[in-house]
């Protein structure tokens, strides 16, 4: 099986614009980098099952002109996961959106904190490294 190139072109846009929006902080925009992805998740598992083939009832079509369902279960399964998780990310921007009158994902203030802490530690790792090097240096 080879795959169509325009197609891998799609999936690649597709891919790279999801992730692009996923890693923005409105909720909005990581919505819709949910859908994108969910939507060439979906593309790529279509892509996966091949040509179009006879249904996969045995009785009805030769074993060798047989699709294979496995890609399209996990197609329809992507889709309920992609509309869950929509549905989800769309409460929490409403709730945001009704709390805050933004959208924005604020930063966590147990990580302002480390982020301090990783720099004061840093900072006084140098001091230290300054006061030895003038110390062997006398």
């Amino acid at each position: 099986m080879t795959i169509n190139l325009t197609m891998a072109l799609v999936l690649a846009v597709l891919y790279s614009v999801g992730f692009y929006l996923l890693m923005q902080r409105s909720l909005m925009r990581i919505l819709l980098g949910i859908v994108i992805l969910g939507h060439g998740s979906n593309l790529l598992l279509q892509t996966a099952g091949g040509p179009p083939a006879g249904a996969a009832m045995i009785g009805t079509t030769p074993l060798d002109e047989m699709a294979d369902p496995l890609p399209q279960a996990m197609a329809l399964t992507a889709i309920v996961i992609t509309f869950a998780l929509t549905t989800f990310l769309l409460a929490l921007a409403y709730r945001s959106w009704t709390l805050l009158g933004h959208d924005e994902v604020r930063d966590d203030v147990e990580d302002r904190r480390i982020q301090r802490m990783e720099r004061r530690l840093a900072e006084s790792e140098d001091d230290s490294t300054e006061e030895l090097a003038k110390e062997a240096a006398q």
